[in-house]
């Protein structure tokens, strides 16, 4: 674990450089596509720490000056499957991205979506030496937490202390610099596949890149996609990418749960190709342009041509009514939300106080979603789209770019982490501990 810890570490301090700098790069590899921004910073940030997520939102002290993305090559459910092909995408998205803002960027913040993450509640707490907090008692607090047993070949991606508590006041969010004798904290852990991140890191050092940063999309979407009141009041954030859907939940503008399931719009791609015969590319067109999940009375008279050039007269003519589709794409997209309701019990999501539920990404546009995800679901629901941020192009500010707006967010105004306070190094027990997901129904 200490590998990473200091791999982090030494993240942490490189973006610190490149801010310096004033340019540096957000990459977001998708299963679909990899996209490519480039933020120019105005300066050290000024912000009050109440503008969003911990000190994240606010978004005045960057602004996007270069944007590219390009189709996705040789990744899989999230994870890099095939190495040169998505070096060669990750360098035309970056080259493309260059070329607009015209600068050249030496590091990146990347976000990837697979690696099977997997969170943890932890709690611990010390007794202060002296009546004050400081950095070196919110460390030992940190040090504390009793770390689980999470395996061999899993990694710590994030991990975040969502909550302080002094003495009797619990729900602090920075306790430092004020008195009492026993600091407790509750840290959010999420650990990811060590194998598909090193893949990932290696694929990005290849296109001659360094990696300032890395975050999980489920969580860097909950960032861009949640509005203020839904991050404090509890809400979850369902991202309906290409090849797996990510869930994040936060509660008091912290992310306490996130999971992801191996599933998304190419498994609904793939259904249409296969029930209707056709090429995997007119499948994904069908269903932009003609796709759906709720079917009226009018869909069995709309007609679409799923005509080809195979020479065949009777094949190059075929039709199908939109109703035969919805048909075809209706139970995956029951399917995906059917394992995404599985995945927010597990996190004990019916014990917030609110249960707002947002969907975003790419596959979140198909029509009539937002009903039948209401309807599995059984809560309130709404589409989602990431928050504005200066100099974005109107082709970026739709739902399929949340992961990446969130990711400016997160790089201009990262939360605290484990790795931003001294901990001494012998001070990481692999104590073994077993799953706590509900943690916070007694915490909060």
């Amino acid at each position: 674990m200490n590998d990473l810890y200091a791999q982090q570490r030494a993240m942490r301090n490189m973006r610190q450089a490149a801010m310096q700098r004033g340019v540096i790069a957000i990459l977001d590899v998708g299963t679909s596509k990899i996209a490519c921004l480039i933020l120019r910073f105005d300066g050290p940030a000024s912000f009050s720490e109440t503008d969003g997520v911990g000190s994240m939102a606010g978004q005045s002290s960057f602004r996007v000056i270069g944007v590219a993305h390009t189709r996705s090559r040789g990744v899989r459910f999230g994870e890099v499957a095939t190495l040169q092909e998505t070096e060669r995408a990750i360098r035309t998205a970056v080259q493309g991205a260059q070329k607009m803002a015209n600068v050249r960027v030496d590091h990146v913040i990347a976000c990837l979506s697979g690696a099977r993450p997997r969170s943890y509640g932890l709690a611990g707490a010390v007794d202060l030496h002296d009546d004050v907090v400081t950095d070196q008692d919110v460390a030992r607090a940190l040090a504390s937490c009793d770390v689980p047993d999470f395996g061999a070949g899993r990694e710590v991606l994030h991990a975040q202390p969502v909550n302080f508590a002094l003495d009797h006041r619990t729900g602090l969010s920075d306790p430092r610099g004020q008195v009492g004798n026993r600091l407790a904290t509750d840290m959010h852990l999420l650990t990811v596949d060590a194998a598909a991140i090193q893949t990932l890191l290696h694929c990005i050092k290849r296109c001659d890149l360094e990696v300032a940063g890395l975050a999980s999309s489920a969580y860097v979407s909950g960032v861009s996609s949640l509005v203020e009141d839904e991050q404090e009041l509890g809400a979850a954030c369902i991202d309906l990418g290409g090849g797996t859907t990510g869930i994040s939940i936060f509660i008091k503008k912290h992310m306490i749960y996130a999971d992801s399931v191996r599933l998304g719009g190419d498994s609904i791609t793939s259904d249409i190709s296969k029930g209707l015969q056709i090429p995997l590319a007119q499948a994904e067109r069908i269903k932009t342009v003609n796709g759906g999940v709720i079917a009226t009375g009018m869909d069995d008279r709309d007609m679409i041509d799923i005509g080809s050039d195979c020479g065949d007269w009777e094949r190059d003519r075929r039709t199908v009514s939109r109703a035969e589709l919805i048909g075809i794409m209706r139970p995956r997209v029951e399917e995906i939300l059917e394992e995404v309701r599985a995945r927010l019990d597990a996190a004990g999501f019916e014990h917030l106080p609110s249960q707002q539920i947002v969907l975003t990404g790419g596959g979140s546009q198909i029509p009539g979603l937002d009903g039948l995800a209401s309807r599995i679901l059984g809560q309130q629901v709404r589409l989602g789209r990431p928050l504005r941020v200066q100099g974005l192009p109107q082709a970026a500010t739709g739902a399929a770019f949340s992961s990446a707006v969130g990711l400016c967010l997160f790089a201009a105004h990262p939360q605290d982490e484990w790795w931003d306070f001294e901990i001494p190094t012998d001070r990481y027990p692999a104590r073994s501990l077993k799953r706590a997901v509900k943690w916070f129904k007694d915490n909060w």
